[in-house]
């Protein structure tokens, strides 16, 4: 059943860091968070995000919970 489940959050990191001329090896000095988590985040594919790895992202965008992370319209099901 939890297979079934579609996830709607999608995650802006790709569209914040182009705005800011950033890559995500300097997003990773700032943050202090691994380049391979944040990779991760840019392409789409977690599945979780710590609350600690929020903020440090956040804060080095500086940028809200709300610009990063963004909930999509349910695909329809015929």
């Amino acid at each position: 059943m939890a297979d079934a489940v579609e996830h709607l959050v999608t995650c802006n990191l790709g569209e914040l860091l182009e705005d800011r001329g950033m890559t995500l090896a300097e997003l990773s000095r700032l943050a202090g968070v691994s380049v391979v988590n944040l990779s991760v985040l840019k392409n789409d594919r977690a599945k979780a995000i710590r609350f600690s790895t929020l903020t440090a992202v956040c804060s080095a965008l500086e940028c809200t919970p709300g610009e990063l992370l963004t909930m999509r319209t349910p695909r329809r099901t015929s």
